[in-house]
């Protein structure tokens, strides 16, 4: 991949906060002052709102911005079905109904490496998920493998897409500018924006989620208070940067599950100014404010969480996403590692890198594990035993960074996530060992 390149994503400027009221312009004067849509745009622009929420929702949820571009998103031909995926169909939607809900803890080892020339559109690999992406509910879980960069432009109706690599870096050219994001960071498209990634290594691998229902917003901190887990000013928003680009440019439209093609004669990415508060945006995972014990026992793993994606019920969420980053751990007469429990929620855990503190084995970077609800689970043999016989003196966990999607409804799996080659067998042999202790004397 290009240096230079690289040397760009690495100087790029950006805008803090999540959730703020940004504005940005790539040339000056292209912003409107006092008012949003004028009788006559500023450079000749045209005047477009983007709305993320209904018009109606709360202010304090509604998304939506204002886009000043040199032509406006009407402008294009009607668009064709296409394959979905890379040819080989390996992007799904919700519904999900290909296997029936299996209640047994699964686990697979990284994709296997994709054909050449593969993007990361068409990396795109459907794990499974749940809910309907037409009535707005849900989620999906994806993985990618790609080894080339896009030259055509994406945007996804179905829902926002949250991307976590977890090999190699990735440039994102967005309607809003540029945004960066390597190994350990996140970034979050929202639900309509097109797109374009450029790769800034020889390949990348990494997971997506596809968040079909509101949009990811920051936890509420109850009784923690004004401050901890992830802090807003800590985001990166893009500043105005614009295409004028006269040519053929090929556009896909994920819409209902499916995708759709249609070539416009400019590039879609010509916004040239901006403002509001519906925005893509990236996020470095270290910085991430862990909230812990200081006594004994675990506070609930609900601490870890990064975003939310907020249901009719109150704390119940259609998806988290959460972040086990590095930590001390001084909990005293405490089993350390996650306990083991059964949830009403399901799980899929993924690891960017290093080793998960409670899978000593088989968790590798880039695979993945999903436990749905009321699985039980926990460390395996080897991390119960050393850590019930541990010296309990302060201990940093800094050699992983792992992450969930946690979601209400059971995710179900798709026929190729269910056959898969990589998909580990006898997980569950994991547990095997978890011998008998129980003595009437003890």
């Amino acid at each position: 991949m290009s240096e230079d390149l690289r040397k760009m994503a690495e100087g790029l400027e950006h805008l803090s906060g999540f959730g703020n009221e940004h504005s940005s312009e790539a040339v000056p004067g292209a912003l409107p002052h006092g008012r949003n849509s004028p009788q006559r745009a500023p450079l000749g622009l045209y005047a477009e709102q983007l709305s993320g929420t209904a018009f109606t929702e709360p202010r304090a949820h509604n998304r939506r911005s204002w886009l000043y571009r040199i032509r406006p998103s009407a402008a294009h031909p009607g668009f064709t079905r296409t394959g979905n995926g890379n040819g080989n169909g390996n992007l799904r939607t919700a519904p999900f109904a290909e296997t029936v809900p299996d209640p047994n803890r699964l686990r697979w080892n990284p994709l296997p490496e994709p054909p050449a020339g593969t993007d990361f559109l068409g990396g795109l690999w459907t794990l499974g998920g749940n809910g309907d992406a037409a009535q707005r509910t849900g989620m999906a879980v994806h993985l990618y493998h790609a080894n080339a960069s896009m030259d055509r432009v994406f945007s996804d109706a179905d829902g926002e897409l949250l991307i976590v690599p977890e090999r190699g870096g990735l440039l994102l050219r967005t309607e809003f500018g540029l945004l960066h994001a390597e190994p350990g960071e996140v970034a979050l498209i929202p639900r309509g924006v097109r797109f374009r990634v450029d790769l800034l290594d020889a390949s990348a691998r990494g997971y997506v989620c596809e968040n079909y229902g509101a949009p990811f917003r920051l936890p509420d901190l109850g009784p923690i208070g004004a401050n901890g887990l992830a802090n807003a000013r800590d985001f990166r928003a893009p500043v105005a940067a614009y295409e004028d680009v006269e040519g053929p440019v090929e556009v896909v439209n994920k819409f209902c599950g499916n995708l759709w093609t249609a070539t416009y004669d400019h590039s879609p990415l010509d916004v040239v100014a901006w403002h509001g508060n519906f925005t893509p945006y990236a996020y470095d995972l270290r910085r991430f404010n862990v909230i812990g014990t200081i006594s004994y026992d675990h506070p609930d793993p609900s601490i870890f969480t990064v975003l939310t994606s907020p249901s009719d019920t109150p704390g119940l969420a259609g998806v988290d996403f959460v972040v086990f980053a590095p930590r001390w751990l001084v909990g005293e007469d405490t089993f350390r590692p996650p306990y083991f429990h059964r949830n009403v929620m399901s799980e899929y855990m993924g690891l960017i890198e290093g080793a998960y503190d409670a899978k000593a084995e088989g968790f590798v970077p880039g695979g993945g594990s999903l436990h749905n609800m009321m699985s039980a689970h926990g460390p395996d043999r080897e991390t119960f035993e050393k850590a019930s016989a541990a010296e309990l003196k302060p201990q940093k966990v800094d050699d992983g960074l792992a992450f969930m999607f946690e979601t209400r409804w059971p995710v179900l799996t798709t026929e190729q996530a269910a056959q898969a080659e990589h998909r580990q067998q006898g997980y569950d042999d994991v547990w095997s060992g978890l011998r008998r202790h129980f003595g009437p004397l003890h």
